[in-house]
């Protein structure tokens, strides 16, 4: 039996007027999802990068946020929808995004993820980010419970 892989994602950039399928699929991933009107005040905040996986039929797979200034950039949000994960799409959305802020928007990339988020924590190792600090009670769960969430770094 052959294993046949999908073809890579394509990524793309988008911008303000893609915000209602960005809430549209945050939704999927999040407890506490972000509204439309959240995605088009930040995607209108100088600075910030928005990138977006689709499949060869421009179907969205996935996207990444990134706000960058200063020399520094931050992952606002990430996500893959979940019929999608484990197939390479947020390695692609981050190589993406590095390769992007490497031209010269950022010399360090930072993110929060949660301590109970462990696929996550594959892909940043397996990219090279390391722990840089933790805030306590960062995320909050649909039950109202609060999770820690781990602060990585990565040198552009």
């Amino acid at each position: 039996m052959t294993l046949t892989m999908p073809p890579p994602p394509t990524i793309v950039e988008v911008g303000p007027a893609h915000a209602s399928v960005l809430a549209a699929l945050h939704e999927q991933g999040f407890d506490v999802p972000w509204t439309v009107d959240a995605f088009v005040g930040t995607l209108a905040t100088p600075g910030t990068i928005a990138l977006m996986a689709q499949d060869d039929g421009g179907e969205p797979l996935g996207f990444v946020l990134i706000r960058a200034g200063g020399g520094e950039a931050e992952v606002l949000t990430i996500l893959t929808r979940p019929q999608h994960r484990r197939a390479g799409i947020a390695q692609a959305l981050m190589l993406s995004a590095q390769e992007k802020l490497r031209e010269g928007q950022a010399e360090k990339l930072f993110l929060e993820v949660a301590i109970d988020n462990p696929a996550a924590h594959g892909l940043y190792k397996a990219l090279g980010f390391t722990q840089v600090g933790r805030r306590t009670g960062y995320y909050e769960r649909k039950n109202g419970a609060r999770v820690d969430a781990l602060i990585l770094a990565y040198t552009l």
